[in-house]
């Protein structure tokens, strides 16, 4: 989290309102809030009903003509802010304004950059699942398109960005490439789009199909059924291998016990998993 609140405070940008809504953390993060809170305009660590939420409880306090967010995993590039101003002021009948982004891993080495493709449209957003998306720490939103689309849908607790690019493309805002890399993205075991890599596509999908997208994912969907139904007879076939059978025994020692399956819910989909189990 330091590091991420430090790139916005090193941008040295003259007029930054900078809020941050904490969901009531139990570890360090507010002791590293507190050491900067006379840089904030705001800040509060008590608990929230989700990503989606809490940016939302930050939204509804901001501003600014331009508005952005930024998750304690990701920080800006030097300059970024600089870069979004600089376009807004340029580019009076853009509304979305995109840069390049970095994805790095724990020990900070490059896993890829992500460029935005170079019109973004409805149609190129459809397209999120086969190379339309962008990395959403590099965009930044005049507040006008804020006000006509938002807030973040609460019900949505991963592919909410790509609800909200919809909706402002949907609308009529026009979206903006800025060529530079504006931000890092890092990649790590607990974050939701690595720990629910999968179920972070179907979500998306399943957005971009309620707005209209159905053709463009409907490749994904299919390869993704075609290869569950290739892994289950097949997994099944491995398993039923005397050879396997025969090491079973040996493997489980060296193995972690399974989990179950209730062990790999993310938290949002435990009380509809409960519901289930008791209808």
């Amino acid at each position: 989290m330091e590091k991420t609140i430090r790139s916005v405070l090193e941008q040295n940008y003259p007029d930054v309102e900078y809020i941050i809504i904490d969901g009531g953390s139990t570890d360090s993060s507010v002791e590293v809030i507190k050491k900067y809170e006379k840089y904030l305009a705001y800040w509060v660590s008590e608990p929230d009903h989700g990503q989606a939420h809490a940016i939302n409880k930050g939204l509804q306090r901001a501003t600014g003509d331009l508005l952005a967010w930024l998750n304690s995993d990701d920080f800006y590039s030097r300059g970024a802010l600089k870069h979004f101003a600089e376009a807004s002021l340029a580019r009076p009948n853009e509304d979305v304004f995109v840069g390049s982004g970095r994805v790095v891993n724990e020990r900070s080495e490059v896993l890829r950059e992500v460029e935005p493709k170079p019109d973004i449209t409805l149609e190129t957003l459809y397209r999120w699942l086969s190379g339309g998306d962008f990395c959403q720490p590099s965009c930044m939103f005049r507040r006008l398109a804020w006000e006509k689309t938002g807030p973040l849908d609460e019900n949505i607790h991963i592919a909410l960005d790509v609800d909200l690019w919809l909706k402002m493309a949907k609308s009529g805002f026009h979206f903006g490439v800025i060529k530079e890399v504006l931000s890092t993205a890092l990649v790590h075991n607990a974050a939701k789009t690595t720990a629910y890599e999968q179920l972070m596509r179907v979500d998306a999908a399943i957005i971009i199909i309620r707005h209209g997208g159905e053709l463009a994912v409907r490749g994904y969907l299919e390869d993704l059924a075609y290869r569950v139904a290739w892994a289950e007879p097949n997994l099944k076939k491995i398993l039923d291998n005397p050879v396997i059978k025969l090491l079973m025994p040996m493997l489980n020692l060296l193995m972690k016990p399974a989990v179950r399956r209730r062990d790999l819910l993310p938290r949002w989909l435990e009380k509809e998993d409960k519901r289930v189990d008791s209808a």
